[in-house]
Parts: C-alpha cells; structure tokens; sequence
C-alpha cells in the first residue's frame, strides 16, 4: 500500500512538475532505495558478486571530506578489495560518457573486433550540437577495434552509435541489450537509455554500479590497452575507396600531460563525460609506487577544472595508507 501511494504521488508530481523536471522527480524516487538494494544483493545472493569485488557499506559510504564535494565520489584499492573513500556511492546520478563503458564491456564479450562496420545514415546524423564525434561519413568501412579505439579515446559519440547498430540492429535494440548485460554485471540500481551517453532524463547510474562495470573491463588486456593511449591514429576506408588516416587525442589530461597526478601515481587511463545535467564526471585507474591499483570515480563535479582538482586530492589519499 505504501509503495502504491508512493507511486500515485510521483505520478502526480511528474504531471504538474512538466517534462523538463521529470528526471529530479525519478532520480529522488530511485536514490533512496539504491543503497538498500546494492546491500540487500549482497547479503542474500552472494554467489552473484565475484570475490574480487567490494561492497560499500553505509558506514563507509560517509565520506565527509571538504576536498571532494562532488555529487559521489568514490575510491577503491582494487589489489587488496577496500574500499578507501565512498561519498554518495548508491545516488542515483546522471553519466555522460561514462556510459560508454558499458558499450565497451558489450564490444568484448558480444563483439569481434575484427568485424568491419559500415557507418550509416543515423550513426552520423548526432543531434546535438556540441557532441563530440570522430567526423565518419555515411558509408565508410571501419574496423570494430577502432571504433572502440575511438570511442574510448577520444569518446566519439558517432563510434558509439555505429557500434550499437552493427552488434544489435539498431540503438533500442543495443539499450535492451546494454541493461541485461548491467544486471548480469551486478549494477542492478541503474538504468540505460543510449550507447553514449549523451543526456537522456531516464538514464541514471551510481558510482558503485560504474566501478563494477569498469571493474569486470579491467580483465581485458585490450580494454586496458585502450585506456592507456594518449592519442590514436584510425585507418578506414572511406566510401569513396580511398583509404582514410585520421588521429584521435585523448580526453584524459592526466594521460596528454596537460595535469599532473600526484607523486606516487601513476594513472593508468580512464575516461571522463560532461554534460550540463551531469556535471564532469570521471573513472580512472591508477597505480601506486607499491604495485597497488586503484578505481577512482568522481561524478557531478561542478566544472572540469574542479574535477581534475578533486581527482587529484582523491588520488593522492592512497598516500596516507
């Protein structure tokens, strides 16, 4: 009974909130039963969770640290599973390109890289206007290693369509599929609207979800690979025949030596998003001095300057172990 009147009261404020405040009404719907719900899996279906996972508890999910005031912000030791900084861990949060990691996982274990794709009509026609894209045009043949090369690199919106329609038919059929592959991966408190992440008000993730997501991508040398590269060079044919040679920089500054991370670290790669609903978002993995990995995650910082501040400052807490 309560559930239903809940539901009947969302129903309601949606209605005269308008469209442009539906996404703030469903996410404070949702935030408040992740946490239980990521525990609840813990407690009762732990043969789901690999042992090499963490699981954030309420009272580590505290983190009060003036330094990160993030929307959730995140830090895991990876090598010895412990959970280092967790800040709003379970909260339902908007992703940007943070999606495109979950696109990846679906390139690795669904995709052969060695497929070649044809880029259609719809993979170049992006709305909108600021969006990112690697510039393919409506019939070129590219390799489904460098669309993930590009995707991850340099975060490549058109990639992430083109690799949607060639592993599943079309984008809606490619988002079923991306939601099955969340729960399969454990990251049962978010949900998935496209391949890119660009912004849709029913799409949401929490960190915990996205560190399990990046987490399971780790085991792939290749997606590790991919992460590392400060730049990448695509080859593909374009549509006219000639053969097309284009390069790609990477959006992680840490990796292009525009920001230093602190002594010590060592960052490995990641990817970063930012959307005006997001905020500037980033996953990273890090190593220390020692040989110890890190996943660092920070969503909804208020600018890209704050965030690699922020990113820093969490990083350089694996120091003071």
């Amino acid at each position: 009974m309560k559930k239903a009147f809940l539901l009947v009261l969302l129903m309601v404020s949606v209605y005269f909130a308008g469209c442009k405040r539906i996404s703030d009404t469903f996410l404070a719907f949702t935030e408040a039963d992740n946490m239980k719900k990521a525990i609840a899996h813990n407690i009762t279906e732990l043969d789901f969770y690999a042992k090499d996972i963490v699981v954030v508890t309420e009272e580590q999910n505290s983190g009060n640290d003036s330094n990160l005031d993030a929307g959730a912000v995140l830090l895991v030791d990876i090598s010895d599973n412990e959970t280092l900084y967790a800040s709003n861990a379970y909260k339902s949060m908007y992703p940007a390109s943070l999606v495109k990691l979950l696109t990846s996982l679906i390139v690795l274990e669904d995709g052969e890289l060695t497929d070649t794709v044809s880029i259609s009509r719809n993979a170049v026609k992006i709305a909108e206007s600021r969006a990112r894209v690697c510039g393919f045009k409506e019939g070129d043949s590219v390799s489904l290693e460098t669309l993930l090369n590009c995707l991850l690199v340099y975060s490549g919106n058109d990639a992430a369509v083109a690799i949607a329609e060639h592993i599943a038919g079309n984008e809606e059929e490619f988002v079923k599929l991306m939601n099955s592959k969340a729960l399969q991966t454990g990251a049962t408190a978010s949900r998935f609207a496209n391949p890119h992440g660009l912004h849709d008000d029913m799409q949401y993730i929490t960190a915990y979800d996205i560190y399990l997501i990046f987490n399971k991508l780790l085991k792939y040398d290749t997606f590790r690979s991919i992460i590392n590269k400060a730049d990448f060079e695509a080859e593909y044919l374009e549509s006219s025949g000639n053969i097309k040679k284009k390069s790609f920089k990477s959006t992680n500054q840490y990796l292009t030596g525009d920001v230093q991370a602190p002594e010590g670290i060592d960052v490995i790669g990641g990817i970063s998003g930012t959307t005006r609903k997001s905020g500037s978002c980033m996953i990273l993995l890090c190593r220390d001095d020692k040989g110890s990995e890190y996943i660092a995650i920070i969503l909804d910082a208020k600018d890209n300057n704050t965030l690699y501040t922020q990113m820093s400052y969490l990083l350089s807490l694996t120091a003071t172990r």
